[in-house]
């Protein structure tokens, strides 16, 4: 099964921006006890770097990728850590490039129709749309999906257990993107017990629309 096809199985990827490397491991642990085994840990803070390295070095069972990757120089660090996909808000062509000739998953963020033929001419049939509700939600991509029906998306942004299965159940949609079951403040005060809580609710919500 290939990276994004796990990714599509699970249905949910956690987006994870963290500031204590130590919150790492259990946080991981926390997400795979609901039923979660995969995280995208995000380059918008330091730690992100390390908390990747951690996670892919002792908990090898979870499918741990680098988000907000904006530079072929933080692919490159991401990859050295253990990260074995790449997602990018935007779409940088040069990024999605490296990513393409060096053989790594990249899911790069596009919202107009002249991006998503551009990451298509690249070679990808999987794209972040960020940010999804801001940008139109699933009816926005409900409609881009008529005449480009190869593609298929990983909206993230505004997404929660409101909306969660409403997206889940159109069949285009790969996997929703979220902080929701492990915020900042449910990360920092170590309360892992809530995120495995809402890790589970998420993955049951995903999978009531795909039975």
């Amino acid at each position: 099964m290939s990276i994004l096809e796990q990714i599509g199985s699970i249905g949910v990827v956690p987006v994870i921006a963290m500031t204590d490397v130590e919150k790492a491991v259990p946080l991981a642990k926390a997400l795979a006890a609901g039923g979660i085994s995969c995280a995208e840990v995000t380059f918008r803070t330091a730690q992100g770097e390390e908390c990747i390295r951690r996670i892919a070095a002792e908990l090898p069972d979870i499918l741990v990728g680098a988000g907000t990757v904006l530079t072929t120089e933080q692919v490159d660090r991401a990859l050295a850590a253990g990260a074995k996909f790449i997602v990018s808000p935007g779409f940088n062509p040069e990024v999605v490039k490296y990513c393409v000739a060096k053989n790594v998953p990249v899911i790069p963020g596009c919202i107009t129709p002249t991006e998503m033929e551009a990451a298509m001419a690249l070679g990808l049939s999987t794209l972040k749309f960020f940010p999804a509700e801001q940008a139109g939600g699933l009816g926005f991509i409900k409609a881009v999906a008529a005449p480009y029906p190869n593609l298929r998306f990983m909206p993230t942004g505004g997404i929660g257990p409101a909306n969660l299965g409403s997206y889940a159940a159109f069949d285009k949609i790969v996997a929703c993107g979220g902080s929701w079951m492990c915020t900042r403040e449910l990360i920092d005060s170590g309360n892992f017990d809530e995120i495995t809580r809402l890790s589970r609710e998420a993955v049951d919500l995903v999978r009531a629309q795909r039975v």
